[in-house]
């Protein structure tokens, strides 16, 4: 079995330890280690290269959005899933727009975060309901010839990762194969020339591409 090693950084020490516990206690996740500012965070997430980096928001010497930032500029491969209290929007985008691949509340439970590491860490993005909903909120069309380095067909299947669809949800919207909609996810972050879904929607946003 395959151990998705985790760097978790929160300032708030009991919640380190609760959330980590449980992690650890999962057959398949490893805490390989901990921090307690956005500094340290980047210090070990660049020396251990974990599969997956927990971030907290509101931390001393370095806050999250600045450690994400600094972590996807040294290592833009890294995979970051941000866990807060914050859903506002001088949270939320811009913790987005430095590099954050899912976006958690901490009041969700371990367990959700678990499954949120787990599908983080094979491409997903996984972000919070009112998080998608802001996103999309904040979205409207244009015609698609502003976007011609994108298929129709790519545009359908980048719309439907800005409603949040996973890769199988999107294949049944559209009847095509997993396989498929592989194909054009990895097609659209080439052309967008980013590295994740998370950021292919962030882009989306900027550019104003979708809405009713």
């Amino acid at each position: 079995m395959s151990v998705i090693r985790v760097l978790f950084a929160d300032d708030h020490e009991m919640v380190r330890i609760g959330v980590a516990s449980y992690l650890t206690a999962q057959p398949d996740i490893d805490v390989v280690a901990e921090a307690a500012n956005g500094e340290e965070a980047v210090t070990k997430a660049l020396e251990l290269r974990p599969d997956i980096i927990l971030m907290d928001l509101v931390m001393p010497v370095m806050d999250g959005i600045e450690a994400t930032r600094e972590i996807r500029r040294q290592w833009p491969a890294a995979k970051i899933i941000i866990v807060t209290s914050f859903l506002d929007d001088e949270k939320v985008y811009p913790a987005l727009e430095a590099g954050a691949t899912s976006y958690m509340l901490k009041t969700s439970k371990a367990s959700e975060i678990a499954r949120a590491i787990r599908s983080t860490s094979q491409g997903q993005s996984i972000l919070e309901p009112e998080v998608t909903g802001k996103l999309m909120n904040r979205m409207h069309h244009k015609p698609a010839d502003l976007h011609d380095q994108l298929t129709a067909r790519e545009l359908e299947v980048l719309k439907r990762m800005c409603e949040g669809m996973s890769n199988q949800e999107i294949g049944d919207a559209l009847f095509i194969s997993m396989k498929t909609v592989k194909v054009h996810v990895s097609n659209i972050l080439s052309k967008l020339d980013v590295h994740d879904r998370t950021q292919a929607v962030i882009y989306a946003f900027k550019e104003d591409l979708f809405t009713d």
